[in-house]
């Protein structure tokens, strides 16, 4: 009966060595291992550049060219939104709705419409480019103003009598001894801000060419026109004024 007692306390006490062998078996195999980490982090930086080059490499369609007729495109520049029909963007690249830095465009004179860019020769003649307001949008640039470069920059340049233009119209000279020799401003003296061009003398297929800004918000647009336009100026600014408002009619 003594060996039965002595038996039973001898396997009770071999029991929680058992147990004990028991957890640290469990607690080997949950243990840590220190690559895991290091193995996932490489394995990712590889999936990552694998999927990177592939979409770099992998053939893509062209996006879809606009129809010249297509309803206008809104196109943002420098944060400011233009409606702009497809025809008029000469830069086939830049006939897309989107945001831009530039936007170069064409219309017939005087009726304004876009010109057809695929028609190149007329009745065997080639298209006059004398026939056509020219209009560039772009980011503003850093340049400053107009109207700010004729009160601080151009004044030490011009010459100092003003001259009589077409139909009211004030000339002013650049002198020949200066970076502008061979251009003029051209403005309306009751109303400079709303007409003024920097205008050449002579040019290469017509007497000269004139440049017009304007600007809205930090979009800059130039419009571009034979100087022999000036003879009908208050046409051409009011012409200038309708398709500023047609092309942002905010």
């Amino acid at each position: 009966m003594a060996s039965l007692a002595h038996s039973h306390h001898h396997a009770g006490r071999r029991h929680p060595g058992a147990a004990r062998h028991g957890q640290r078996g469990r607690g080997g195999r949950a243990g840590h291992n220190p690559l895991a980490a290091p193995v996932l982090v490489f394995a990712a930086v590889c999936v990552t550049a694998t999927l990177y080059v592939a979409y770099v490499l992998w053939p893509r369609w062209p996006d879809v060219p606009v129809a010249l007729d297509a309803p206008s495109l809104p196109i943002s520049i420098a944060g400011v939104a233009f409606n702009i029909e497809p025809a008029a963007i000469r830069i086939p690249l830049q006939r897309r709705a989107g945001s831009l830095t530039r936007v170069d465009l064409a219309y017939l004179w005087p009726s304004l419409t876009p010109p057809d860019p695929t028609v190149k020769i007329i009745n065997g003649v080639a298209v006059d480019p004398n026939e056509r307001l020219f209009a560039v949008i772009q980011v503003d640039d850093g340049v400053m103003p107009l109207a700010e470069r004729v009160q601080s920059i151009y004044p030490r340049y011009l010459t100092p009598e003003p001259q009589p233009g077409p139909d009211g119209l004030t000339l002013r000279p650049f002198r020949n001894d200066t970076p502008y020799q061979g251009e003029e401003l051209v403005f309306d003296q009751s109303a400079p801000e709303h007409f003024m061009a920097r205008c050449s003398r002579k040019g290469v297929i017509n007497s000269g060419t004139c440049l017009l800004e304007r600007k809205i918000g930090d979009a800059d647009i130039t419009f571009r026109f034979p100087r022999s336009w000036l003879k009908d100026w208050k046409s051409v600014a009011a012409g200038i004024d309708k398709l500023m408002t047609r092309l942002h009619p905010n």
